[in-house]
């Protein structure tokens, strides 16, 4: 099969084009042959040579797929953990779903690795109710735009902050309440104001560094801070006392090593919850740009230089 490799760690010219024997899938795994596959950051990071790889899973890059299945021609969309720059990947029976109605393969591909993520940390991990308020850094990114689209969809006031005029814009077209430009304006005074010094309920974070200690003051009592990664670094100074005096919860989480039970749980919520809001237009994929899967390092270099708005997809 058609595949793009690491062929070693550096920038987007070591991923290359290569000759792979199709995958075979272990019990409780299927073979879908992959008609798109979403790129996203820990792809950047794995192929820096920043991210490994776990144990047993396939070296390629690639972390989210659709597609049909081999032996039933469903159409799918998958989670996998690895193997997605490919014409085939196995995927974990659990981690997979049908793509949704009305939606094209790219458009399903750029679903499974932003909805997982934003469930499992924002839902399970950070509780958000609904009726409660929200903010996610980085609103226009992949992430982002799944943070905005999901909670407004689920009943919650959303704030977002982006990196220029055209991704605030497009923050709100997608369903925040407001958003602020981090470059032109202060998002703990923004955030103080927009909700009458209260602050919101639930901050998405991958920024971290010296965001930190402005988020803290950005949350109501019981609120709750989750990350996801750490653009600005992964060391914050904090005062214990705001967080105990105000009964403040700070957590966090990565998901590719998590086993595939704990996938599957969030899988089995996303269809029961979110499918159907999909399904009825109320969350619709934010699909920026489109790359043949031979020019996956054109891909990353777009990814890197962090211009677009929404998923980036490879086709194959």
């Amino acid at each position: 099969m058609r595949a793009v490799e690491i062929t070693q760690p550096g920038g987007p010219e070591v991923l290359k084009p290569a000759d792979r024997p199709k995958p075979s899938p272990k019990p409780g795994e299927i073979l879908i042959k992959v008609a798109a596959a979403g790129v996203n950051r820990p792809d950047v990071l794995q192929r820096m040579g920043m991210y490994p790889v776990p144990p047993g899973a396939s070296d390629l890059p690639g972390l989210e797929i659709a597609g049909e299945v081999v032996d039933t021609g469903e159409k799918v969309c998958a989670l996998v953990a690895g193997g997605g720059y490919a014409e085939y990947c196995v995927a974990p029976q659990a981690q997979v779903l049908p793509v949704p109605k009305g939606l094209t393969m790219i458009q399903a591909a750029s679903l499974p690795e932003t909805f997982f993520t934003v469930w499992s940390n924002v839902y399970d991990r950070a509780r958000l109710a609904p009726g409660e308020s929200f903010l996610v850094q980085g609103g226009s990114s992949g992430i982002g735009v799944t943070a905005i689209q999901m909670a407004a969809a689920t009943g919650n006031r959303v704030f977002a902050t982006a990196g220029s005029d055209d991704k605030v814009a497009a923050c709100i077209r997608l369903g925040a309440t407001e958003a602020f430009n981090y470059k032109t304006q202060d998002f703990e005074k923004e955030i103080l104001r927009a909700t009458g010094g209260k602050g919101v309920n639930v901050i998405l974070d991958m920024v971290g560094g010296d965001y930190v200690p402005r988020e803290l003051k950005c949350l109501v009592d019981d609120g709750r801070l989750v990350f996801i990664a750490y653009l600005r670094g992964p060391k914050a100074e904090i005062n214990i006392d705001t967080v105990m005096r105000r009964r403040l919860t700070i957590s966090g989480s990565t998901l590719r090593p998590r086993p595939v039970e704990f996938k599957g749980a969030i899988a089995r919520s996303l269809r029961e919850r979110i499918w159907p809001l999909i399904e009825a237009g109320r969350i619709k994929p934010e699909i920026y740009k489109t790359f043949p899967l031979e020019q996956a390092a054109e891909a990353h270099r777009l990814m890197e230089s962090s211009q677009h708005i929404g998923k980036i997809v490879l086709t194959v």
